[in-house]
């Protein structure tokens, strides 16, 4: 198959062909982000030792936002380790809450198209429960989150395009 050909869906046989876009689609990557509820350094270094991953990007909660809580100020926001050819992505999440109703790993997507996103992003919502809604995120980007009807936790992080 060509590249090109991969970036195109193709409706499944009974399939709407109304719901699936017939341009390319805006994700870029599906990547799997881990909620280690306050315990994200240390899995950090963990995966580290055991899978040789290198941290590539690390942001802390008190690091964007003066009016964190000294309790969450050192917590890992978010986190991104090299592993391989892949990414695994981290985050502190409420701190030591209990996990999310869905789990403790969601998928991340990374788009660049935002209006595609906001339209993905509601039909996982439909028959599913917002964590949550998509905002202008403090890195610059769209971002939101939601479990779909099937419990599945997804994360949209979309590129802002310039006006």
């Amino acid at each position: 198959m060509e590249s090109e050909e991969l970036m195109h869906i193709r409706p499944l046989s009974g399939a709407p062909s109304d719901t699936l876009p017939s341009h390319p689609m805006s994700i870029l990557a599906a990547t799997p982000y881990l909620i280690l509820n306050g315990r994200a350094d240390e899995a950090i270094a963990h995966y580290q030792h055991a899978l040789g991953t290198t941290t590539t990007s690390l942001q802390r909660f008190g690091d964007n936002n003066p009016n964190c809580p000294e309790a969450l100020r050192n917590n890992v926001m978010h986190a991104e380790l090299k592993a391989g050819h892949g990414t695994l992505m981290l985050s502190d999440g409420p701190g030591a809450a209990p996990p999310p109703p869905a789990g403790a790993v969601n998928v991340a997507l990374h788009m660049n198209d935002e209006a595609q996103a906001r339209r993905s992003f509601e039909i996982l919502a439909d028959g599913g429960t917002v964590f949550q809604p998509l905002m202008d995120a403090p890195w610059g980007a769209l971002f939101g989150a939601v479990i779909d009807r099937y419990g599945v936790s997804w994360m949209f992080n979309c590129e802002k395009q310039p006006a």
